[in-house]
């Protein structure tokens, strides 16, 4: 997954299987699995540490399957001590994702561009990820290491934290709500040759930078957790907002600045043909 070309693979996030499908038919050559958005999905409610390791599983197996192309997916935590961790990465794996991120935050955790968060201590977190290298079964199941200790114990704390996951083993590096341009440029300079990833959030505490700035600096991951969940919520919001002022749908594609896929089209984006096609076959 992790590609020495000429820059960083993109990967929008999902949180459920027909985003992850749109997301492969757009070009993308991976998708992320969002914690945030599965959470936002699954129960409406914020990324505050609200599910568990199995319902974070169980979302991630679907949104494998339903794509060819691999997927990073968000495990917090791991759910637990260095045990847990174990049972974590080996569900994950058998669910059929690429790869995943594991944090250094307490349980329950939140999202890392929230106020607040707070950290295991780094001896913890560092054999929580030497649990999670010696406990996948292939070695290319990448193991990326999140560090969300610069918050709340400033850059050198998180930098001694991301040393310790890369002695660990880890494969990737995710220091995580970088605040300024110096200090994401601190953190390329530091691990020129390390694979980082990028976090893009839409007003998050990172700087917003383009492709080529990426590129320069040398990231080799950048993740899009919220931007097809926005993006999502904002049409949805727009279109019940017109049927609740005229009734029925009649006039969205007049009045509602969101482009609807007409329904043949939104069938064929799910697979229709592929199952008509077997149902042909095998009748």
């Amino acid at each position: 997954m992790v590609s020495a070309g000429d820059g960083p693979i993109v990967m929008p996030g999902c949180f459920d299987a027909l985003g992850a499908r749109l997301i492969e038919l757009a070009g993308f050559d991976a998708v992320y699995m969002t914690g945030f958005g599965t959470a936002a999905s699954l129960l409406g409610r914020p990324d505050v540490g609200l599910l568990g390791g199995a319902e974070m599983i169980d979302n991630a197996r679907r949104i494998a399957a339903a794509v060819d192309v691999p997927v990073l997916a968000d495990a917090d935590t791991g759910y637990g001590n260095a045990i847990n961790v174990i049972h974590s990465v080996r569900q994950y794996e058998q669910a059929g994702v690429a790869a995943i991120h594991l944090e250094d935050q307490i349980h329950p955790k939140r999202c890392g561009h929230m106020d607040g968060k707070e950290v295991v201590p780094a001896d913890e977190f560092a054999a929580k990820i030497r649990a999670a290298v010696e406990a996948r079964v292939s070695d290319d199941f990448l193991i990326v290491a999140r560090t969300d200790a610069k918050a709340p114990h400033g850059m050198d704390e998180a930098r001694k934290r991301a040393d310790m996951a890369l002695e660990a083993g880890a494969d990737v590096l995710f220091i995580e709500a970088l605040q300024t341009p110096d200090e994401i440029q601190t953190v390329a300079d530091a691990y020129r040759g390390t694979p980082l990833l990028f976090n893009w959030v839409e007003g998050g505490k990172t700087p917003q930078l383009n492709y080529s700035e990426l590129t320069e600096l040398g990231f080799a991951i950048v993740i899009m957790p919220i931007t097809t969940l926005l993006a999502a919520t904002g049409a949805m919001t727009a279109v019940l907002q017109q049927v609740k002022a005229d009734g029925t749908p009649a006039d969205i594609a007049d009045t509602v600045e969101v482009s609807l896929p007409e329904f043949g089209d939104f069938t064929e984006m799910v697979g229709l043909p592929e199952v008509l096609d077997l149902q042909h076959r095998f009748a």
